[in-house]
């Protein structure tokens, strides 16, 4: 990178007049810094300061989060969605009573080894709290090296990952390393954006070379994407006769650890029939499935039919917690299942 000086002290002189007041940038706690940052990853700023003072107001401490259960975490977590983060989160604060009493570690190697903390977690932690010269890219800051240096290499391939770090490296190093990064974020967050940059707005105007070139709308050259995959579901909302739902704790990576209505891939009240056998279900079945629900994700399209089982019952040992409607709101719920219960058909009959 070209006058890396220059850009360093008209990042830092632009951040300090321009900087928005966000709730994680008014401390230095290393664990309120690591929820924030967990919390930015894919979600917008306006979405996400709720939940961070909600979140913190709940668990203030890593010791506090690793002594919650799982189920509490979720439900303060519920509605933020991509609901892998805070399983992990959940586990690196364990990790860090674990190991280090109780206080996230300022060593850079201690960090990257905790659950769910990579190179760019921890180089927000270690810059924004420890003041420690450790660079960080996220889609903001590739968004303005790509343009800063005209990097023509797509977003995702080893050698744009390669020189976007090295150059994040480049510019981290000296005073304020902290400020330097999150002037970077907040340069792609509120100049640099994907379409439409502010470019008369710019520090870096005058060293941007994609600028210079008239390449601003064509870089940076996105990653190749592939087409979410449709998946066929069948979901189950089965009630007892005191009218609570029959939930079934998610497992893997998509819905682990949250409550939801049973499902399963197929189509057809056939496929809601083997279901309820399978889960030792029975009841009075609706004579016609309760609706319908499109659900897209990152990589998958979920097209979910729903069928009703009124009068339910179920055998001892089954997997399934019978939960009140008042219960709802203290279980990791994802937005999915939200919209199956919407869709429950009247209570009486």
């Amino acid at each position: 990178m070209k006058h890396a000086g220059r850009v360093r002290e008209a990042l830092l002189d632009w951040y300090d007049q321009n900087a928005r007041d966000l709730p994680w940038r008014r401390t230095r706690d290393p664990y309120a810094i690591w929820v924030s940052e967990i919390m930015l990853q894919q979600t917008r700023v306006d979405t996400v300061i709720p939940y961070y003072a909600r979140f913190l107001a709940r668990f203030p401490s890593a010791r506090a989060l690793a002594d919650a259960p799982l189920d509490d975490v979720l439900a303060h977590w519920s509605g933020l969605g991509y609901y892998r983060r805070a399983r992990l989160l959940h586990e690196g604060a364990k990790a860090v009573v674990v190991r280090h009493d109780g206080r996230v570690p300022e060593s850079a190697e201690a960090r990257r080894a905790l659950p769910g903390v990579g190179r760019y977690t921890a180089g927000a932690i270690g810059s924004i709290a420890f003041d420690l010269p450790e660079p960080i890219v996220d889609g903001n800051v590739a968004r303005v090296l790509s343009r800063l240096s005209c990097i023509e290499t797509p977003l995702g391939t080893r050698e744009t990952e390669r020189v976007l770090w090295e150059q994040a490296e480049l510019l981290c190093q000296g005073e304020r390393p902290g400020a330097l990064n999150q002037a970077l974020m907040e340069l792609g967050a509120c100049v640099c954006l994907p379409q439409n940059a502010r470019c008369l707005l710019c520090p870096l105007m005058k060293e941007c070379e994609a600028r210079r070139a008239g390449r601003v709308a064509e870089l940076p050259v996105p990653a190749a994407k592939k087409a979410p995959r449709p998946v066929q579901l069948v979901a189950l909302l089965a009630r007892d006769d005191e009218q609570r739902v029959y939930l079934q704790r998610g497992q893997g990576n998509l819905f682990g650890g949250l409550w939801g209505v049973p499902m399963r891939e197929g189509a057809g009240v056939e496929t809601a029939h083997a279901l309820a056998e399978e889960l030792g279900l029975k009841g009075k079945w609706d004579a016609a499935p309760c609706g319908r629900v499109k659900h897209v994700l990152t990589h998958r399209v979920f097209d979910v039919e729903q069928f009703a089982l009124r009068k339910a019952r179920v055998g001892k040992g089954a997997d399934l917690r019978a939960v009140a409607e008042d219960e709802l709101g203290t279980l990791g719920i994802a937005s999915l299942t939200k919209k199956l219960l919407a869709l429950a058909p009247p209570l009486a009959r």
